[in-house]
């Protein structure tokens, strides 16, 4: 007999969407939800007290992360999270990112830089890790901008939610948000340095190292967490 799973409604998301997509992956990592399992929409929408609309939209966004199979007429499949899936994720970033960072270094404003420089120092005294994060996505998404790449931001912090649906943080794994600023802090001095090869290779260094730990993290079960470097 298959037990009925214990979900938790996220109070902290910014939408019922992404509080139901994040329950949901916090269901799976906590082997509340079981992969090759079938479930229905309306069961998932009664047992978190929300409709089933924003259910079917965070199901969506699960659904394009790889963590469920939506069945038609039947409800969802939950498929077991890959490392292939966040190798494939920071090989386009390793692609886009190293490179905007030269760009941003050689070719950014100085208040660009400036805002650049602001981030980082929010990191460095962010108080929780909703702050951290925050900040942490605005140092690449200023890097991106600052570099002349809108549209590579925008596919950045696409890849980025992405992750967070597919695992834990790389902090699971006993990383520490220290060591993740610490790893910022080499590709903003060389950004305001204005030495785009620093920079370039300062960002491919921290990206190739996120990606080494969530593929180890992926494969153990560890607490849920919502957010990657």
């Amino acid at each position: 007999m298959l037990l009925v799973p214990v979900l938790v409604l996220s109070p902290e998301a910014p939408s019922l969407a992404d509080a139901v997509a994040q329950s949901v992956r916090d269901g799976v990592a906590a082997g509340e939800l079981v992969p090759g399992t079938t479930y229905s929409v309306y069961q998932l929408a009664e047992l978190l007290g929300v409709s089933r609309s924003p259910v079917r939209e965070g199901l969506l966004r699960l659904a394009e992360a790889g963590l469920v199979e939506i069945r038609r007429n039947r409800g969802f499949r939950v498929l077991p999270p890959r490392a292939h899936d966040i190798e494939e994720i920071f090989g386009i970033r390793l692609a886009l990112e190293p490179p905007a960072a030269r760009l941003a270094a050689e070719h950014g404003t100085d208040e660009q830089h400036t805002a650049i420089r602001a981030a980082l120092n929010t990191m460095a005294t962010a108080t929780d890790s909703p702050s951290f994060w925050m900040a942490d996505h605005a140092v690449h998404d200023l890097l991106l901008h600052a570099a002349g790449k809108p549209r590579t931001a925008a596919i950045v912090e696409g890849l980025r939610s992405t992750t967070a649906l597919l695992g834990p943080p790389t902090t699971a794994s006993g990383r520490t948000l220290a060591e993740i600023h610490a790893e910022h802090v080499p590709v903003v001095t060389a950004v305001l340095a204005r030495d785009g090869a620093a920079a370039e290779a300062a960002m491919r260094t921290h990206l190739q190292a996120t990606a080494e730990l969530l593929v180890a993290t992926l494969q153990r079960p560890l607490a849920p967490g919502t957010e990657t470097g």
